[in-house]
């Protein structure tokens, strides 16, 4: 069993990668968004602690599964203790079931991420991004930080990659060969 972590800020291409990750892996993708839009269909409205219950129960059922592994994708704000230890609960899930687990960070510039807001591919799969011009306020305002500094991330298997200018089937390729996927 193996879990991936892909984590980075509004934008810069998390389900994307993990989108081509699958495609040449074993790996299932769950991005942020999955369960994000389902509890707002539901509920007409965004509701974390049901969004957390959502995925504590598909990482519970997945990490006791025979699957390979799961790649799960969302904005990563750093400097804020919680989301460490949000991070550490879930691989507590798998690494009960003896899953490996490794973490990738994307990150590139505002200007990068503002022109991938507006992809079909994005918009078609996260339908809470469809309001361009509200998304494109979220990435503007930029109230997390989503790029670690040093001592920010106390993980092994970790990997930083500023994928500006590499097209996503290239850092999935580069995921896959680094932690051997």
């Amino acid at each position: 069993m193996k879990l991936l972590f892909i984590f980075g800020d509004q934008a810069v291409g998390k389900m994307t990668v993990g989108q081509e990750l699958a495609k040449i892996t074993d790996l299932r993708l769950f991005h942020n968004h999955m369960s994000i839009d389902f509890v707002k269909d539901v509920f007409g409205t965004f509701r974390y602690s049901i969004v957390e219950q959502v995925r504590e129960v598909i990482f519970e059922e997945f990490a006791s599964s025979e699957l390979y592994g799961i790649i799960f994708t969302f904005m990563m704000p750093f400097g804020e203790q919680k989301w460490i230890d949000y991070i550490e609960h879930i691989s507590d899930i798998f690494r009960k079931h003896n899953a490996d687990v490794y973490y990738v960070e994307l990150h590139a510039p505002k200007e990068i991420r503002l022109q991938r807001n507006t992809t079909e591919n994005r918009l078609t799969h996260k339908p809470s991004k469809r309001d361009i011009e509200h998304s494109n306020q979220l990435i503007e305002e930029q109230k997390y930080r989503c790029i670690s500094e040093e001592g920010d991330v106390p993980f092994d298997n970790y990997f930083k990659l500023n994928n500006t200018n590499i097209p996503a089937e290239e850092a999935a390729q580069m995921i896959k060969e680094r932690f051997l996927l």
